[in-house]
């Protein structure tokens, strides 16, 4: 029987839901591509993934360097076993379901670790790679949010006990989660724009 703890987030379960949907969609689009890119390279067969729209705005690029297979097999695949998690841990906690506070550590640790990589991700694909990847801009899109709010519900909740006043500090800037990540998105364009000129070369 699952101990009970404090009250559901039903804005963070939802959150959940379609940030799982639509990374599941990307990571399975990314994954497709990549599989296509592999099938034509047999072939001999030179052709562009789906979101190749140009020399900035592409995924080939990304698919094909080896940060695009940082743990040996295509990064989508991650995506592909992840979403669904935070898909379900969102579907479970809008139906009232009460984690344990060790589970909601474990999946604060695995959040951790999504927004660590997106971090690198971006980084790679803004000052190595030099493109924008539609499809991974989704998924780091939906990820961001997702992982700063799980925090910051567990901190509140002190499902990750810092202490009462970090669990106030967490309970208001959880309150401005939509600011919050819009100025994530925003320092994310700008940094983009100023390393790719981005509006130039669209």
């Amino acid at each position: 029987m699952i101990e009970r703890t404090s009250r559901p987030s039903r804005a963070l379960a939802i959150l959940l839901i379609i940030g799982g949907i639509v990374g599941l969609i990307a990571a399975f689009e990314l994954t497709l591509d990549k599989f296509i890119a592999l099938q034509n390279q047999i072939d001999g067969i030179s052709a562009k993934a789906s979101c190749d729209f140009s020399v900035l705005v592409q995924c080939s690029k990304n698919l094909a360097s080896p940060e695009g297979a940082v743990f040996g097999f295509p990064n989508p695949i991650i995506g592909l076993v992840a979403f669904p998690i935070t898909l379900l841990m969102g579907v479970a906690t809008l139906a009232g379901i009460r984690f344990p506070r060790w589970w909601w550590a474990l999946f604060n640790v695995g959040m951790a670790f999504a927004i660590g990589f997106v971090a690198y991700l971006m980084s790679v694909s803004v000052w190595v790679l030099g493109t924008l990847c539609p499809w991974c801009m989704t998924v780091w899109a939906v990820v961001i949010p997702m992982s700063l709010a799980t925090t910051l519900f567990n901190l509140r909740e002190q499902h990750l006990p810092l202490g009462p006043r970090v669990a106030r500090i967490a309970g208001v800037l959880y309150g401005w989660m939509p600011i919050i990540t819009l100025v994530v998105y925003v320092i994310f364009a700008v940094i983009a724009q100023v390393r790719l000129d981005v509006l130039h070369r669209l």
